[in-house]
């Protein structure tokens, strides 16, 4: 009878499948449901921060610039496609953005292939100085660009006076130079990504007779494809918005000689240029088409780069 009673009151208090019983720390809801408000509160205003520029970059670049005088903030009265045309010609944005291509393409592509391969290395192989060298690109990290500016341009002319094509106002040390300041994080980046690669697909290609480089190019360099890409549009858009290091060593060697210029540079000048003449419709265009193409690799990348950065984390 005993037994029979105990059952029964154990049945009682046992729930049922799939009901959950309601036991919860008084007030860790509601001060969770705070938090959660809290933080909202703040990437809304974050995200506001950032969305409203460019917004506003983008709506100006469609006025006359009678309409950003009287109405900064307002939409404009009509599609003003002829400031895209002037900042195109008169300010020289098409020639200036095929220059900033072209440097960017090859800037990136060392970068890339330079530091995988370093990264590749030091994560996956142990030799004496593994770790010192590692750490040298660690402490390229710590090296703020203006504190080198100066140095970087003292070098880089007393190499111009003996190879002119290597020299100041050359898109090939322009690269070079875009590389050496890109490849710190690109290596510290993808060494903690390679590390968490499987060591059984390794081992595997090697005993089917594969070689160290194939091993890299043909099975490791593919499975960290996430990495690479999130990695890369990092350094297409530090490159893509450098300012300085254009600015100091674009410049000609000799008096009669056409300085290359990027198209940071060349806003800039168009905004300087200007003086009085006022044609800010024609400035906010060539903003606008500036950081299109960026903001269009971000869009178009975005879950690649959020699988990059969570990636060696889940592994």
């Amino acid at each position: 009878m005993t037994t029979v009673s105990d059952t029964a009151s154990t049945s009682a208090i046992t729930p049922a499948p799939g009901e959950r019983i309601g036991l919860r720390r008084p007030g860790r809801g509601e001060r969770g449901g705070v938090l959660n408000v809290f933080s909202h509160a703040i990437l809304v205003c974050w995200g506001l921060m950032v969305a409203l520029p460019l917004l506003w970059a983008v709506m100006s670049a469609f006025k006359t610039d009678a309409e950003i005088v009287r109405d900064p903030i307002g939409l404009p009265d009509g599609l003003h496609w002829e400031n895209f045309t002037t900042a195109w010609t008169t300010g020289h944005i098409g020639d200036l953005f095929l220059n900033t291509v072209i440097v960017m393409a090859g800037g990136v592509a060392g970068t890339m292939l330079l530091g995988a391969m370093a990264a590749y290395v030091l994560a996956r192989y142990d030799f004496p100085g593994n770790r010192a060298i590692y750490y040298l690109f660690i402490a390229g990290l710590t090296l703020p660009i203006f504190l080198a500016i100066v140095p970087l341009y003292k070098v880089v002319a007393n190499i111009g006076a003996s190879f002119p094509w290597l020299g100041l106002n050359s898109y090939l040390m322009l690269v070079i130079v875009y590389i050496a300041f890109s490849l710190p994080f690109t290596v510290f980046f993808l060494h903690s990504f390679f590390r968490t690669l499987p060591t059984e697909i390794a081992e595997a290609a090697i005993m089917d007779g594969a070689t160290h480089t194939k091993l890299f190019f043909k099975v490791m360099l593919p499975m960290a494809k996430p990495g690479l890409i999130s990695i890369g549009i990092f350094n297409v858009i530090g490159q893509w918005n450098q300012w300085l290091l254009p600015t100091v060593l674009m410049q000609p060697q000799s008096g009669g000689e056409e300085k290359h210029a990027m198209l940071a540079q060349g806003l800039i000048e168009l905004m300087v240029n200007q003086g009085y003449q006022g044609d800010y419709g024609a400035l906010f265009a060539g903003t606008t088409m500036a950081m299109l193409p960026i903001l269009i690799v971000y869009v178009s990348f975005q879950r690649q780069v959020q699988a990059g950065l969570t990636g060696a984390t889940l592994k």
